[in-house]
């Protein structure tokens, strides 16, 4: 699936389109699975929403994202982790773009300069403030997430809000006048107390719960023992291939770090 971003629709509408509904955080969904394919026309899910906005095309069909006040008949609400999970990778990027375009509209409806209510820009994401001109673009939290690894091992954690049994890599957010690079460093240091070195770039990926841009690296300890943060890692450990801990799904950028690292340390690629 091919996605075209976009502010404004095209002239001609594309005949049915992809609506990313939400109510209180939830997306709507018919059957469970998946975002439904409507006509443009069809009733409350388009005529009835507090906010719209139009995303762009995938696969030549118009795409939206929509907040309504209350569920319609016919739909449920279903978690947006939940249902991205189930989705294939350009719906569920599509779901997470939807989330944080609604949330940004949600959160800057009046100018955090003067209070005035702002107004939606028609050729560029953006609500404007027509008394004192500040603009509000949509926010991005950049992130980043360390595989760290020594000979044969990698070290994950988990923080208390895991699920169950879940480790994960590392992962903090830049502080302003800091380099992703920087981040790394301090975060691994203050989160598990060790020293890392040989930074090496991943991926990102971006993650809609709130707002965050996930930048993945995994780097080589080079010294100290592993003394968690209070408050912030409940347990961290170093870990070999065959005794892993659970760790997350391919679905989150974590999922993925994790099992190509792994797949790299078998085929003997890693050093």
């Amino acid at each position: 699936m091919e996605f075209h971003p976009a502010v404004q629709p095209a002239a001609t509408r594309s005949a049915a389109a992809w609506c990313f509904a939400f109510v209180d955080g939830q997306l709507l969904v018919l059957d469970g699975e998946s975002p439904t394919l409507l006509p443009v026309s069809d009733g409350p899910v388009l005529t009835e929403a507090m906010a719209r906005h139009y995303l762009g095309r995938c696969d030549g069909l118009d795409c939206w994202a929509l907040r309504l006040d209350t569920v319609p008949s016919g739909w449920r609400g279903m978690p947006l982790r939940a249902a991205m999970m189930a989705f294939a990778p350009p719906l569920m990027a599509l779901a997470g773009r939807a989330a944080q375009v609604l949330e940004w509209d949600r959160a800057h409806r009046f100018c955090g300069v003067c209070g005035t209510p702002t107004e939606l820009q028609p050729q560029e994401r953006a609500r404007r403030c027509p008394a004192c001109g500040h603009t509000a673009y949509p926010r991005l939290s950049p992130s980043m997430m360390a595989l760290v690894w020594r000979e044969g091992e990698l070290l994950l954690a988990r923080s208390p809000h895991f699920a169950k049994g879940m480790y994960s890599a590392l992962a903090g957010f830049v502080e302003a006048g800091e380099s992703i690079e920087d981040c790394v460093v301090r975060e691994v240091a203050e989160e598990v107390g060790v020293r890392i070195t040989d930074l090496r770039y991943y991926g990102s990926q971006s993650w809609p719960f709130p707002h965050s841009l996930m930048v993945a690296f995994t780097a080589r300890w080079v010294a100290g023992e592993i003394v968690p943060q209070a408050g912030e890692i409940e347990h961290a450990a170093w870990f070999t291939p065959d005794a892993l801990p659970g760790i997350p799904p391919r679905f989150s950028i974590a999922g993925h770090l994790i099992r190509d690292t792994l797949a790299a340390m078998a085929e003997g690629r890693w050093s």
